[in-house]
């Protein structure tokens, strides 16, 4: 199977290359608006196939599409990508000290199939002083991952102080899922 990455994320990139998996990376364009009623898990999982959708008259034969969404979710409430570094530094003070979820919402779609699912990971963090804030977003920039953070980075390496669950799910693609259900796709 040809396999298509609908996704410029460059962790998503890695993660899947990580899988030495060949593949070409489509930019798909996407209302990423849900409806309100959706929660937790449902939403990155409403987005990753609104993205599949969009693509699905392009797949060909021998084709597989993988399209992805993460949120990270606390208290009821979506933290999505921050829309600039006061939003962002925002998102960090609402984590400091809590454990939070990050959920990624996955479609593989073929031109006759499609399977989906998500994968969620609790992140716990511990009480982070402003400085290492304003530290943080001024020199990482995180404007383009979810909940203003990533775990790969100096954030997740200094103030994560537990995880549960997939640690790669949190960077933005359970690898693990993604290789199972590759293989039930065939």
């Amino acid at each position: 199977m040809h396999v298509i990455l609908g996704s410029h994320s460059p962790r998503r990139k890695e993660l899947l290359a990580a899988l030495d998996v060949e593949f070409l990376t489509v930019d798909i364009v996407c209302n990423e608006a849900y409806p309100h009623s959706l929660q937790a898990g449902d939403i990155p999982l409403y987005i990753a196939r609104e993205k599949a959708d969009a693509y699905r008259n392009n797949i060909k034969q021998n084709e597989l599409l993988i399209t992805a969404d993460t949120i990270v979710w606390l208290d009821g409430k979506v933290l999505g990508k921050p829309k600039d570094e006061e939003d962002a530094s925002r998102m960090l003070r609402i984590l400091s000290g809590k454990t939070h979820q990050v959920y990624t919402g996955v479609c593989l779609t073929g031109l006759d199939k499609q399977i989906s699912f998500v994968d969620k990971t609790d992140v716990s963090f511990r009480k982070l002083a402003e400085e290492e804030i304003q530290y943080y977003v001024g020199k990482y920039k995180p404007l383009d991952k979810a909940g203003a953070y990533g775990i790969q980075e100096w954030i997740g390496m200094t103030a994560c102080t537990g995880i549960n669950g997939s640690y790669f799910n949190v960077m933005g693609l359970p690898v693990h899922r993604v290789a199972e259900e590759m293989r039930k796709f065939g």
